[in-house]
């Protein structure tokens, strides 16, 4: 069973720990190296509790950690609020058993609006998930678009 709550900041070290791991699988299809500690890092993690608009999720199945999603609102030209799937990682060992996607529609479900996902150029796998993923979620009413600040293609969608 599935659980999804937010990363409470306590929980920081345990999404740092993640993160590694989602960074590792990553280097498959982005040219970052690891830092003379060995570890990867990621820059924006602390924002996740001292910036509004930003939304850290840790999942669960049957109690063990199973992955997370970093959500970030972001404004567009018109004003208005977008969200973004800045990061989302399943562990391997919880891929193709449906996690994956179950965590994304819960996530899409708890903030109502517009919602940006994008990919790496790289990415396939990446790709074909997500627009599987927001293909059934939406009834196949996603535009996919290319934007000149990113390499791959971008899903904008309306959540129900």
């Amino acid at each position: 069973m599935l659980s999804i709550h937010k990363a409470e900041y306590q929980q920081k070290s345990t999404l740092r720990n993640l993160m590694e791991l989602y960074k590792y699988d990553f280097s498959e299809f982005d040219p970052e190296d690891v830092n003379e500690n060995g570890l990867y890092e990621y820059v924006y993690l602390d924002h996740y509790w001292t910036e509004a608009g930003r939304h850290p999720f840790l999942f669960r199945v049957e109690g063990q950690l199973a992955g997370f999603a970093l959500i970030r609102e972001i404004e567009s030209e018109q004003g208005t609020n977008i969200y973004e799937m800045a990061e989302f990682f399943v562990m391997k060992k919880y891929r193709k058993l449906g996690v994956g996607a179950q965590a994304a529609i819960h996530v899409f479900n708890l903030f109502p609006g517009t919602w940006k996902v994008a990919e790496m150029e790289t990415n396939e796998p990446a790709q074909v998930f997500w627009r599987k993923v927001i293909a059934r979620y939406t009834d196949n009413k996603y535009q996919e678009v290319r934007e000149p600040d990113w390499e791959g293609p971008i899903q904008i969608f309306n959540t129900k």
